[in-house]
């Protein structure tokens, strides 16, 4: 197999998009963990459940609407209820399974947190896009996203993060 190595413009692009991702996230980790005393991670937690019907998701939806594996999400969710902002239940419905729920502590948290949050998201990201940039940078996402869930051969739907098997994880 021939190596299709990158062009000088998607090279630059790439350690662009790189540089870029990893800024924005280390940023986003030390407000958060100044101002919420949480990581960036736990508050994407907080944050989905408290936009699901009554505040709950099991447990697997909740890894692929936040595109991590199903142990490392076991792993916060376990932390967030010892703070009692996030409890667990079986699930009804699937006896193997369990659902997340979103205490009223943890939405207090949440309300607490969103504002710098939001500001710093706004800062850093969309303070220095044009309206065109922010619609062009979702299409963009958009479409590296859904490939990964497009059966391609380099990644195929089981090689998405919250597919991934791990002996430890029986969410």
């Amino acid at each position: 197999m021939t190596t299709r190595w990158l062009t000088p413009e998607e090279q630059r692009a790439w350690r662009a998009y790189i540089g870029a991702a990893l800024l924005v996230e280390d940023a986003l980790d030390r407000q958060l963990q100044q101002e919420a005393g949480m990581p960036h991670m736990y508050y994407s937690i907080l944050s989905t459940l408290s936009e699901s019907p009554e505040r709950r998701l099991r447990m697997t939806d909740l890894a692929e609407r936040l595109k991590i594996t199903r142990s490392r999400l076991t792993y916060a969710v376990t932390r967030l209820e010892k703070d009692g902002l996030v409890r667990r239940e079986d699930c009804r419905w699937d006896k193997r399974g369990s659902v997340a729920i979103l205490t009223d502590e943890g939405m207090r948290v949440l309300e607490g947190a969103a504002p710098g949050h939001v500001e710093t998201v706004r800062s850093l990201l969309f303070d220095r896009l044009t309206p065109e940039q922010v619609g062009q940078l979702e299409e963009i996402f958009t479409a590296v996203g859904e490939g990964f869930q497009g059966g391609t051969a380099q990644a195929t739907g089981d090689d998405v993060p919250w597919r991934r098997r791990s002996s430890k994880s029986c969410s």
